[in-house]
């Protein structure tokens, strides 16, 4: 009943705004003046109004009635329980039934026996007419069964005939299906016997013309591989990639070794000659301040066939050692002139003799081996 935003009384002076519309902001700051004032007002009031003064030390202002008639203070509200007892409902009396209320006037008539119509004359007609359309009516009923009867009869021989002709006509379908499915099968059976024919025949053919095609290409392919080294013996490839590179470095060292050998024994067969000459030309001065000048040519007649005979010394002494080499040994003029070549052409020109061999040897075995490959296709 408090609430604000229920409106009472008339309703004719209430000035309502638009809900979409905005409040003017004068008319909110009228009314806040308005509420100012009020409660500025109430506090004057309340400031205003006298008051009891202040209690005494050690006593207090307590709440007293200043009624004419006192009232007693309890904490628990007093309850009193009253009874009050009423009369037992009476039963309602039946609704009388409802007689409308009469209108117009009453009126009578007195007519005597036999004064209208007479009863068997004139219900005769009626009766006979009554009787001969129940029997007809019977007769018809009667006629109506023993025809549906017949009806019935006649059904059940029709249906009887179309059951029979049903299976006939179902064991004539079975039979025709039947006759369609073997056929099929037997369609299907001849058709794989044909594709079986066709697809052998297509294999022959092509076997004899891959047989044909290949019988030129084999030996082509076979002698192009050979010729260009697809096949060749394992024990002779062995022997070329292994076993004669290894010789060859094997022969090269133990030339090199020779060589170096022969050249430093060249070096001190030069360091001995060159000391000896010294030697006896300085005995050949000393002796030629004593001995005349024609026995000057005999002596170095003589010292050059000692140096002739330490060179052939040497040379046969080298000849001895290198008797277990591979090679036969050539003679002191041959061996002189081999030593001055370089090794790099002894090594050209024993890779050449190696691989003209090697290929002399293929080409031999190619030549065996082409009749025996060309069979075993």
């Amino acid at each position: 009943m408090y609430d604000r935003r229920v409106i009472r009384g008339n309703t004719y002076a209430l000035h309502s705004f638009p809900p979409t519309t905005q409040p003017d902001p004068i008319e909110l700051q009228r009314q806040q003046e308005i509420k100012r004032k009020a409660l500025a007002r109430k506090r004057a009031r309340e400031h205003l109004r006298l008051r009891s003064p202040e209690p005494v030390e050690g006593r207090k202002h307590v709440d007293v009635q200043t009624e004419l008639y006192l009232e007693e203070l309890a904490d628990r509200i007093i309850e009193v329980d009253m009874e009050c007892q009423t009369d037992a409902f009476l039963d309602r009396p039946p609704t009388p039934l409802f007689i409308p209320a009469k209108t117009g006037r009453d009126v009578a008539t007195q007519i005597l026996e036999g004064e209208l119509f007479n009863f068997d004359i004139e219900v005769k007609p009626m009766l006979e007419v009554l009787v001969g359309k129940t029997i007809e009516q019977a007769l018809l009923e009667v006629l109506e069964e023993e025809e549906l009867a017949e009806l019935r009869m006649h059904q059940q021989r029709f249906e009887e005939l179309r059951n029979l002709e049903l299976a006939e006509v179902q064991r004539l379908e079975e039979q025709e299906r039947r006759h369609q499915k073997e056929k099929e099968r037997r369609r299907q059976q001849q058709l794989a016997v044909l594709h079986k024919q066709n697809e052998t025949s297509q294999k022959i053919a092509a076997r004899a013309y891959a047989k044909i095609y290949l019988a030129d290409l084999l030996p082509s392919v076979f002698g192009n591989l050979r010729d260009n080294g697809y096949f060749y013996d394992p024990i002779e490839r062995d022997i070329e990639i292994g076993f004669l590179p290894w010789l060859m470095h094997e022969v090269d060292k133990t030339m090199e070794y020779q060589t170096v050998g022969r050249v430093v024994l060249d070096m001190m067969i030069r360091d001995v000659v060159e000391n000896r000459l010294k030697m006896f030309e300085q005995l050949g001065v000393k002796e030629s301040k004593s001995i005349p000048d024609e026995n000057d040519k005999e002596r170095k007649e003589s010292l050059g066939t000692g140096a002739e005979q330490v060179i052939e010394d040497v040379n046969q002494q080298d000849s001895q050692q290198t008797n277990g080499s591979l090679e036969k040994k050539p003679s002191a003029e041959g061996k002189l002139s081999m030593e001055r070549k370089p090794s790099a052409e002894r090594k050209q020109s024993t890779e050449k003799d190696s691989l003209e061999k090697s290929a002399s040897l293929e080409k031999k075995k190619s030549v065996e081996k082409v009749p025996s490959e060309e069979i075993e296709p």
